[in-house]
């Protein structure tokens, strides 16, 4: 008989990001988090009737997430109410160095990063004399890592309260099946104490499912997903070119391999936002050869954190949802409504590949793809979706 195939088991992710994804813009002062921030409340991610945006108050604000499938549906279904998925972002106010020991407003930097689910890190670089540098001058690894020593030296921090808070318990002493749980999360909590004193983030540890289920309540800062926004000036992004990107590249590969990397120029995102139209936008960015890297950005950070969509249609709504990837029918519902979950009965199932493909549910369902699913049934990135699930318990 031939071997089995070996099957790669997939690695468990930090964090529970829900329907409602929220994101920190961070960096250092100076070098454009604010600017951005304000480009993105700004802009209209190519379409002000599908991409509006909502400004919460002056440091959050909620982006549409561009997708294509999600227009098309719209388009073919013409409903009443259409709901994209979103992305909150938060302007977090600039950190410096000691911020961990609260220097500057390092206090409050800190906790607003342990509310997001993931950073967007702004670096710095261009060269402009009239922006001062906070350090002086501009040196994007020097940064980078003030930023990264920072963030793990407040995790330390962070863990050695939770191992001390854990030791308390664990003295009570005993045999009970209780006793020997909290023993085992006082051993996950000490092995991350000491990833993070060994100068390693939480996000890249290899940890198990019972580890992990430590490791989210203590909301660490270096255990969020991070997409690094390298910001240029506005002549660097139009040629492609920049004379500190290698740099910042290979500091990435050495401390955050995998991580993704995007190049954007602020300036211009802002000067775009001063186009009154779509075809304005698109003639200048045709005109200078560069297009804007918002939309990338978006849509890179959901993937930096797995996550995917199923979609709900119908003439009275077409709604784009946002869940894990990996998530199981019953907690799909579960996004829509808690009580789903509870209930759940069954999910009808068919793809938006499929129904893009055939014209219409009809035809979907004549050529046998409209499925009937259960509990177990795992959800797919792109799935048409209604569930069927009982009267809630009173």
């Amino acid at each position: 008989m031939p071997p089995k195939k070996a099957v790669e088991e997939k690695k468990v992710l930090l964090g529970r990001p829900g329907n409602n994804l929220k994101s920190g813009i961070v960096g250092l002062a100076n070098v454009g988090k604010s600017t951005l921030f304000q480009a993105i409340t700004k802009c209209n991610l190519g379409n002000p009737a599908n991409f509006p945006y909502a400004t919460i108050d002056p440091e959050e604000a909620r982006v549409i997430v561009p997708d294509e499938r999600y227009d098309w549906l719209c388009e073919k279904y013409k409903p009443k109410s259409r709901v994209p998925a979103n992305l909150t972002v938060y302007d977090i106010a600039g950190l410096t160095r000691g911020a961990s020991t609260g220097a500057g407003l390092g206090n409050a930097f800190l906790s607003h990063i342990r509310a997001v689910d993931a950073i967007f890190q702004v670096v710095r670089c261009f060269d402009d004399a009239e922006i001062i540098h906070v350090e002086g001058d501009v040196n994007p690894t020097r940064d980078l890592d003030i930023i990264s020593e920072e963030l793990r030296l407040k995790d330390i921090e962070f863990v050695e309260k939770a191992l001390e808070n854990q030791k308390k318990k664990t003295r009570q002493g005993g045999q009970s099946l209780q006793m020997k749980q909290w023993k085992e999360e006082e051993a996950t909590i000490e092995k991350i104490l000491a990833h993070l004193r060994d100068g390693k983030e939480v996000r890249k540890g290899t940890w198990g499912p019972k580890e992990i289920e430590v490791i989210n309540p203590l909301f660490l800062l270096t255990a969020k997903p991070v997409v690094y926004l390298v910001n240029l000036s506005e002549k660097d992004y139009i040629r492609k070119k920049n004379k500190y990107l290698p740099g910042v590249a290979k500091w990435i590969q050495d401390n955050a391999p995998g991580d993704p990397i995007i190049p954007i120029s602020v300036a211009f995102e802002e000067r775009l936002t001063r186009f009154e139209t779509d075809e304005e936008v698109a003639e200048e960015e045709k005109k200078v050869g560069a297009q804007s890297a918002l939309p990338k950005l978006i849509v890179t950070m959901r993937k930096a954190l797995d996550l995917g969509s199923f979609f709900t249609v119908g003439p009275d709504e077409v709604r784009q949802w946002t869940l894990r990837n990996g998530t199981k029918a019953p907690q799909a519902a579960g996004v829509i409504h808690t009580d789903f979950e509870k209930t759940f009965i069954q999910a009808i199932v068919f793809k938006y590949a499929d129904l893009k493909e055939l014209g219409d549910e009809a035809e979907v369902r004549s050529k046998g793809k409209i499925m009937t699913k259960g509990k177990d049934y795992i959800v797919e990135d792109g799935d048409i979706l209604h569930f069927k699930a009982g009267a809630a318990k009173s």
